[in-house]
């Protein structure tokens, strides 16, 4: 119960990036988490971190039964299961994104939570648990809650998983009852910036530029064909069920990735969801190549 939902709290404002859901138009703007439980599991996020806007895209895409199908592909990082242990944790340092499972149980309810740590500690699998104890919805993932940052969860659970050493099970309670929580995955934070068309051209006069860049164009080909810019792969957004699970294999999350579209909705969405995948300076070019075009190279059509 990490996250928010317009079902359980008042509308907040998101300030963290948007994955793999905001590439589907119908839904709202989400940050980086297991998709299946933001819809899910509102109980834990923090009520100062942000606020739900609906996405006004350019273009609208129906990913239909393939979004299911690649989430899983793409979604979570593969995480074997982890032998845990109890822990009261370590100091933690800021700047980091760390992968969460987590249990729930009722405030109430000690004579399970101790039932619970005593069989994690015998060598129970935590997610194994969370399916048949929990009672965070998020037990229909193993309790998965995804990769998580400073500011978007309540204090208390906030302290105990930074605090907590990786694959140690850290006990904590909330205002929702008391968590079992392990933290299985540690990355450095990912960064997004928006990069206007003028800053682009000038860092594309440099030939070294084209060589330690990855340059993505969302388009549709159809639009590649009016107007493009040089050395930019074109992933159409409308094929994310076939480029997606790919990602990684075909660029290079350590390098500076460029993002661009036709306005710079669809391009913001797919840079979003590359943060999520671990990509660790991601660029959105502001108003896409139509403001490139107006702005820097008229010789370049509009459409």
């Amino acid at each position: 119960m990490l996250r928010a939902s317009s079902h359980h709290l008042q509308p907040i404002l998101f300030t963290t990036p948007a994955p793999l859901f905001a590439l589907l138009p119908t839904l709202t703007n989400r940050t980086n988490v297991s998709f299946a439980l933001l819809e899910k599991s509102p109980s834990l996020l923090h009520p100062k971190s942000a606020h739900i806007m609906p996405i006004n895209c350019c273009r609208c895409y129906s990913l239909g039964s393939n979004f299911k199908r690649v989430q899983h592909m793409v979604g979570q990082p593969h995480t074997p299961k982890a032998t845990a242990s109890f822990s009261t944790g370590t100091s933690s340092e800021g700047g980091r994104e760390i992968l969460v499972q987590h249990l729930l149980v009722k405030e109430d309810d000690m004579k399970l939570l101790l039932e619970l740590q005593k069989r994690v500690a015998e060598g129970e699998d935590l997610s194994d648990l969370a399916v048949e104890y929990s009672i965070c919805p998020s037990k229909e993932e193993g309790g998965m809650l995804g990769w998580v940052r400073k500011g978007q969860m309540v204090p208390e659970f906030e302290e105990a998983a930074f605090n907590a050493p990786l694959n140690k099970v850290v006990g904590c309670k909330t205002k929702f009852g008391w968590h079992l929580l392990q933290v299985l995955s540690e990355r450095e934070e990912s960064i997004l910036e928006y990069i206007q068309p003028t800053e682009l051209y000038e860092k594309m006069q440099h030939p070294s530029f084209l060589e330690e860049a990855q340059l993505i164009d969302v388009r549709e080909p159809e639009e590649v064909a009016q107007a493009s810019l040089p050395g930019f792969a074109v992933l159409p957004l409308r094929q994310f069920s076939s480029w997606g699970p790919e990602i990684m294999t075909k660029f290079d999350p350590q390098k500076d990735t460029y993002v661009l579209c036709h306005h710079g909705m669809r391009s913001l969405q797919v840079a979003k969801w590359l943060q999520t995948q671990g990509f660790k300076r991601v660029f959105n070019v502001t108003g896409g190549i139509h403001e490139y075009a107006v702005k820097v190279d008229p010789s370049i059509p509009t459409y």
